[in-house]
């Protein structure tokens, strides 16, 4: 394994401002922690009204900017169910506000009992234009422990497949938020609230 850029790096930052076509995101993990919303959890368990911190607002900014570039952000997150209280703060104040940005984001439910979807890895990444690959890695609390750059050409192409399989299998975000009630309630108060 390659030296990880750590959580915060500019080096892993500068990636969203210089590719050239396309990000895709693949999400496993059910909770993330340390990861800079925990002001916005804390606000979203309390019952409080959302909370944009100044990490969402350069977050959806270059979301938005992108896009309007005519680039494409993709984000395909595998959820257990029953969603966990992080999940459903992640799938209405975390996702909509990137949607509303511009990213395409799409789940891939997996009911209770029901196996993970089997050509799928139990991992997270980000693919820089089918061709930059950075693992993800994470403590088992979810902590982010850092990038991972990968440049062997068979993990990368791996990562495509994956990118292919998650796209097939999973669902348009506001299709799986419209067919659970409590995602749809959080979802309708932040529409109200912009």
């Amino acid at each position: 394994m390659a030296e990880l850029i750590p959580p915060g790096s500019a080096v892993f930052r500068e990636r969203f401002e210089q590719f050239r076509y396309s990000v895709f995101r693949l999400e496993t993990l059910q909770s993330y922690g340390n990861s800079g919303e925990d002001p916005a959890l804390e606000a979203f368990q309390a019952g409080h009204p959302h909370l944009v911190t100044p990490g969402k607002q350069r977050w959806t900014a270059m979301i938005r900017a992108n896009a309007h570039a005519g680039r494409t952000l993709q984000r395909v997150h595998v959820v257990t169910e029953p969603i966990s209280e992080y999940l459903r703060f992640e799938l209405t104040w975390g996702y909509g506000p990137n949607v509303e940005a511009g990213e395409e984001i799409r789940i891939i439910p997996v009911p209770e009992g029901d196996p993970w979807p089997v050509d799928l890895p139990h991992r997270d990444y980000w693919l820089f234009d089918a061709r930059e690959l950075y693992d993800m890695h994470y403590e088992a609390d979810g902590t982010w422990l850092g990038t991972e750059p990968v440049t062997d050409p068979d993990r990368i192409v791996q990562a495509c497949t994956w990118r292919d399989a998650a796209l097939f299998h999973a669902v348009p975000w506001s299709e799986y938020v419209a067919t659970h009630p409590e995602l749809t309630r959080h979802v309708e108060a932040l529409a109200r609230a912009s």
